[in-house]
């Protein structure tokens, strides 16, 4: 088995290994802190690299609100509700006519809640709306200037609607939000000034993550750094997280060898199933709403209760030694990195790509 070409430095041997110690006590209490719902597959965008293949006019209904809120029970009956943070994804949820119903219900039923969306169809008017009903944060994509933005997003004005949204955002006094950018080939070389960019419109919260080969994206070379450029983007967070002009980091999807504790606030770890949940638009119970191999552990609309699930069920997610094959078999970064992210496995379990062989 071809062995991975790196070293970690003793600092980050010590550190990781502390890490691992309370990843262990985090994984045996799973302690429920985010849960997703994937509120629709309906989209105002047609994006190069979606995961869920969405459309317009999706074939799967929007799940009616009231079977999220029995969801949110069972987690009531369980959990403090406000331990426990609603993140509201599709699709993009601003196509649902009663997200503001949506949105006031879960607040009132004690949980604090936030959204994920493109910008697209956000105006003042609507923002005020999701205000009053306590939505208490916001994610928006912005995948570069504008001609990178928009042929990634496959409409045009995209760019000029998110950037509106995200300017709208930052005039709100307190309100937290960040951006988040999918980096590819078309849009690398442009990061310096899309930062300044951002800094400039008020932007604190700066995420950046790269495609994984799911959905769309599969089969578009375009949307793959090659290595070199990967490391390019790990060297360009790091030198902006010291310039602390916009609070940059690079998203949670692998492990990073000698660049961990310097590119996020936290050494790599996936939560998902570990204090991550979601209800999918179809009833599944799954964890990060990024997986799409057929990891779910049950389904609400066949009877499955979620605290029950998550107290009974994720054992592919918690225990993670099925992982140990393939080219993960032998690798003495295993205990680190427990065979990389649960969406960046396919539904055979065989790992998509390896974050570290990309920096080595």
């Amino acid at each position: 088995m071809e062995k991975t070409d790196i070293r970690l430095d003793l600092r980050h041997r010590i550190a990781l290994d502390v890490n691992n110690a309370l990843q262990r006590d985090v994984r045996r209490a799973h302690p429920l802190e985010q849960l997703f719902w994937e509120c629709t597959l309906r989209c105002n965008l047609a994006c190069r690299h979606c995961g869920s293949d969405c459309k317009v006019e999706a074939l799967a209904p929007d799940m009616p609100r009231e079977d999220f809120l029995h969801v949110l029970d069972s987690v009531n009956r369980h959990c403090e509700p406000h331990s426990v943070f609603v993140i509201i994804t599709g699709g993009e949820p601003l196509m649902r006519p009663d997200l503001e119903a949506c949105g006031r219900s879960i607040y009132e039923k004690g949980f604090a809640w936030g959204m994920v969306s493109n910008g697209f169809a956000l105006t003042p008017e609507r923002f005020r709306r999701l205000r009053e009903t306590g939505m208490g944060s916001m994610t928006v994509s912005l995948d570069g200037l504008q001609d990178s933005h928009d042929w990634m997003r496959g409409r045009a004005h995209s760019f000029e609607r998110a950037s509106e949204a995200i300017r709208l955002l930052a005039r709100e006094p307190d309100f937290v939000f960040d951006v988040v950018t999918c980096v590819n080939r078309r849009n690398y070389a442009e990061l310096p000034r899309l930062k300044e960019a951002l800094i400039g419109w008020g932007v604190r919260g700066w995420r950046l993550f790269t495609v994984f080969p799911m959905g769309r994206a599969a089969g578009d070379p375009e949307l793959q750094l090659p290595n070199d450029q990967f490391r390019g983007l790990l060297d360009f967070i790091k030198a902006t997280r010291k310039e602390g002009r916009i609070h940059a980091s690079y998203g949670c999807e692998g492990f990073l060898g000698n660049y961990e504790g310097e590119v996020r606030d936290h050494f790599y770890s996936c939560e998902a199933g570990i204090t991550a949940a979601s209800i999918l638009c179809d009833g599944s119970i799954s964890a990060c709403a990024s997986i799409r191999a057929d990891y779910h552990q049950g389904n609400i609309y066949r009877g499955d209760d979620l605290m029950d699930v998550w107290q009974r069920g994720f054992g592919p997610y918690r225990d993670r030694e099925w992982m140990r094959t393939g080219e993960c078999a032998g690798c003495r970064y295993f205990k680190y990195c427990l065979g990389g992210g649960m969406h960046l496995r396919d539904d055979r379990g065989q790992l998509l790509f390896c974050h570290l062989k990309r920096i080595a």
